[in-house]
């Protein structure tokens, strides 16, 4: 079995080559020439070789003593060069996550730059798409997904909810029937859905026991950024959430139809991840801001409700929402 080799002394031996004596290496190191000495005398021994030619006090390396050097020299630089890069790393860190478009648009984009204020030096790779993440093949800290149930095999933590209630621009909520008739008010317009939204009209409708006209105009689209756009622009009311329309909602470009009936709030937005990501400190320090974000989220959406007289009905599920809705 061979031996562990003496590191220490080829770390002195590449102090004295390079700095060309025994006193000038041994006030680099920090030791007395001595040491110095005894630790290129053991190598000598250690190696079979000499390294050095002496000269009363000069020292010039032999050839075998060259090629020494520069191979302690080359693995000194290797460890130097990788100790530095850990250090980087440790100031620098890359954070990679997924996160659904209107989420990622209406909710975490204006508040993300305030994490990239508090972290200066990290990179952030924000994918905002509709397709989840396949974290075996895609290198992804973390996904925000928007989904009615948890995702089997992956670590699971509720972000926001959804706050679902009818809105509309202050004109249209205006023209429509008087306050305290919610019935009335919905006969009256034409009501817009959003399709991947977890709440639609036709549940919630159930769900609070109305019915409203057969004629009553439907305007379906794709995203929550168009269906809000229609109602402030006063084509219909729209069924959405304050976890998204906060903004138009507290600037008073879109108000609640009617204080009559509670908004309905349900889990709806979800950090996923493998459990062993948790373990990585960009994932860990993101998932601490998000949850002060969510805090104040939650502060901003009741001060809406008491502002308009809003009462909160909270479910466990969205597909207590659903669930009792007979299926088409």
């Amino acid at each position: 079995m061979s031996r562990i080799p003496n590191l220490n002394a080829y770390l002195v031996f590449e102090a004295v080559a390079r700095r060309g004596t025994v006193t000038r290496a041994a006030e680099e190191l920090s030791v007395s020439p001595s040491a110095v000495s005894q630790q290129v005398k053991l190598l000598e021994q250690q190696l079979g070789i000499r390294l050095f030619r002496r000269d009363g006090k000069a020292l010039s390396l032999t050839l075998e003593g060259e090629q020494m050097f520069h191979a302690c020299a080359t693995a000194i630089r290797l460890i130097r060069d990788a100790r530095q890069s850990l250090g980087k790393q440790h100031e620098t860190l890359r954070l990679s996550f997924r996160v659904t478009p209107g989420f990622g648009v209406r909710w975490l984009g204006p508040r993300l730059a305030d994490f990239a204020t508090r972290h200066p030096t990290w990179h952030l790779r924000v994918d905002a798409a509709p397709d989840p993440t396949d974290f075996e093949r895609e290198i992804m800290d973390f996904d925000i997904r928007y989904g009615a149930v948890p995702w089997d095999g992956f670590h699971c933590a509720p972000v926001i909810p959804d706050m679902l209630l009818p809105l509309c621009s202050p004109a249209l909520r205006d023209q429509l029937a008087p306050a305290g008739d919610a019935r009335a008010r919905l006969d009256a317009a034409p009501l817009i859905d959003s399709a991947r939204a977890l709440g639609q009209w036709d549940a919630w409708l159930h769900h609070f026991g109305l019915e409203i006209g057969s004629n009553t105009k439907s305007i379906l689209l794709d995203r929550s950024s168009l269906a809000l756009q229609m109602a402030v622009d006063g084509a219909g009311v729209v069924l959405e959430s304050l976890a998204l329309a906060a903004r138009e909602v507290a600037e008073g470009r879109l108000v609640p139809l009617t204080p009559e009936l509670p908004v309905l709030e349900y889990p709806a937005y979800w950090l996923v991840c493998p459990a062993r990501n948790l373990s990585r400190r960009g994932v860990r320090r993101f998932i601490d801001w998000l949850d002060v974000q969510a805090l104040e989220h939650r502060r901003e959406v009741s001060e809406i409700c008491t502002l308009h007289g809003l009462r909160v009905e909270r479910l466990v599920s969205v597909e207590a929402l659903v669930g009792g809705f007979p299926p088409p």
